[in-house]
């Protein structure tokens, strides 16, 4: 079988997964696919080039690069730190997963700005910054950009922790257009933009279940919602919210009102099967109430909005950081019948096709990865992949995974230890395991942080083909062969870099947000992630042969 995606024998494809394989470049010699709609854009979907020119890296999210031909089995050995951009030391954490096009990197910082920068060297083209609209920023009020970036034509576009949108000229970094995607003063963008037929779509989520924590916050209002915006003018198409408006259902011994149901942030990006038009994305817990759409599976219409189908996921999960074990406080809504679990979906899903149908797949933080006919929304397997923990959700699985046309490739975080898996997408059958290596916090750099070091993966996993990328939060960044797991590469991130910019600074746990891109024969990894989570660092790495 060849690493076409979606390549498999032509006997039982159906229409639909034949135009998926023509979308995908795949070559075909059965009927061509659907002729567009009139007016509509009729370049492929996704181009089989060297780019990487969003999150998902496709409209499908594989994060999985065909092109790659440069950095194989035999080469990878080879590779080496050809640069590094060291960001401005805001909160030890790191900003978004880049986007690569054309030789130019796209990427947010932690510091109010977003960057292009020559892919090849380091050097910066031009600076965005995001302070006049945003409003300002500093170590105790940070704006960081945890949106991956997504080009299309001639605009960048990515989101951040205020709640706004930017479309930039990608040439220059002149501000086409903004819009704050809510109007509820908690509102963060974290999902990163999908890009398709002119229109944006976006996941919106929200730092309110941090104000939860205050025993005097009205708790809580804010429902997520997945937004669809034209490209060229970022106004609004359509609206899906995963939750109805909040309504106040008494208050609490100290007075202080409380509100239900709310929550069903969209963490994660969304995908889209293009033959369909649906959009799928996946939702966060309840902060209040049991009612909406949490730890639920979505699918809608592509155009309208419209629901085709959902899945809940975890029936009862109200959860919000004043839940944190082991003293969670008295206004944690879960505590008293123990549904306070924190299962919900910060990954995006994998569209792929299996046993003559096409499947839509994600991975949960309880450590499942579940998979769905992607029509109907049927269960059609599930693997538990780690134990799930109550509270946090740790030892699931965080941002995302990887399909090459061969298996999936997913990870889990703090699951003693975090281990990357090989499953069989037809079946869900585990056909390998890799754990965390076992000395990962005794080696390196990361003998300076035993608080802060995890055997744990928080990063999303990347693949090209025959090699699977994946950080850890144990500071080192490793290549693993996609058919054995066995690993075949590995730097160490935990140490000090003098970057291309002058500015001189530490790696640290490779970073969550997203993880490792590889385009046109060079990786790119963020190091350093917030010290509750890993060892703290802000740097982004830049590896070649």
């Amino acid at each position: 079988m060849g690493y076409g995606i979606f390549s498999m024998r032509r006997r039982g494809r159906s229409a639909v997964a034949l135009a998926v394989l023509a979308l995908m470049g795949t070559t075909l010699t059965a009927a061509p696919a659907p002729a567009a709609a009139p007016g509509a854009d009729s370049r492929p979907a996704i181009l089989l080039n060297g780019n990487w020119p969003g999150w998902q890296k496709d409209v499908l999210g594989t994060r999985f690069n065909p092109a790659e031909k440069k950095i194989t089995q035999s080469t990878v050995g080879n590779l080496k730190l050809k640069w590094a951009f060291v960001f401005p030391d805001i909160d030890g954490a790191n900003g978004s997963q880049p986007a690569v096009v054309d030789g130019v990197l796209y990427v947010g910082s932690r510091d109010s700005k977003f960057y292009a920068l020559d892919a090849v060297t380091g050097a910066t083209k031009w600076v965005f910054d995001r302070t006049p609209i945003a409003g300002p920023s500093d170590v105790n009020n940070p704006n960081p950009s945890r949106s991956g970036p997504a080009v299309s034509g001639n605009l960048v576009v990515f989101g951040d922790n205020r709640g706004y949108l930017y479309a930039l000229n990608k040439e220059t970094g002149a501000l086409v257009w903004q819009r704050r995607l809510s109007d509820h003063p908690a509102t963060v963008v974290t999902s990163s933009s999908l890009i398709f037929n002119g229109k944006v779509y976006v996941g919106v989520s929200s730092s309110e279940e941090q104000y939860a924590a205050n025993d005097q916050y009205p708790c809580c209002t804010f429902r997520g919602q997945l937004v669809s915006l034209d490209l060229n003018t970022g106004a609004v198409v359509w609206r899906h919210y995963t939750m109805p408006p909040a309504v106040q259902v008494g208050t609490t011994p100290d007075g202080v009102a409380r509100y239900e149901s709310s929550g069903a942030a969209v963490w994660g990006s969304p995908v889209i099967e293009p033959i369909s038009r649906t959009v799928y994305f996946a939702t966060g817990n309840n902060y209040t109430g049991a009612g909406g759409d949490g730890d639920t599976v979505v699918a809608v219409n592509a155009d309208t909005g419209a629901l085709r189908w959902k899945q809940q996921m975890t029936e009862s999960d109200s959860w919000t950081v004043g839940c944190l074990l082991p003293t969670p406080k008295p206004n944690c809504e879960g505590l008293e019948d123990g549904t306070n679990l924190d299962y919900d979906f910060g990954a995006t899903p994998n569209i792929f096709y299996a046993n003559n149908r096409l499947l839509v797949g994600i991975g949960q933080k309880s450590g499942i990865y579940h998979t769905f006919d992607a029509r109907t929304g049927q269960v059609v397997w599930q693997q538990q992949l780690s134990i799930p923990q109550p509270n946090g959700g740790k030892s699931g699985i965080q941002w995302g995974s990887s399909y090459d046309g061969r298996r999936l490739y997913v990870a889990t975080w703090e699951a003693n230890p975090g281990t990357l898996f090989a499953l069989n997408p037809a079946t869900g059958a585990i056909q390998w395991t890799t754990p965390n290596p076992s000395n990962g916090c005794s080696t390196g750099g990361a003998v300076a942080f035993p608080d802060n070091c995890h055997l744990a993966h928080i990063s999303a996993v990347t693949t090209t083909p025959g090699l699977v990328y994946e950080g850890s939060a144990d500071g080192k960044f490793r290549v693993y062969n996609s058919n054995t797991g066995a690993v075949l590469w590995s730097y160490d991130t935990v140490r000090t870099f003098t970057g291309v910019n002058g500015e001189t600074g530490s790696g640290g746990s490779v970073s969550g947000n997203g993880g490792a891109v590889v385009a046109n024969g060079m990786v790119y990894v963020q190091s350093g992630y917030y010290n509750f989570y890993g060892i703290p660092g802000r740097v982004l790495l830049a590896f070649g042969l």
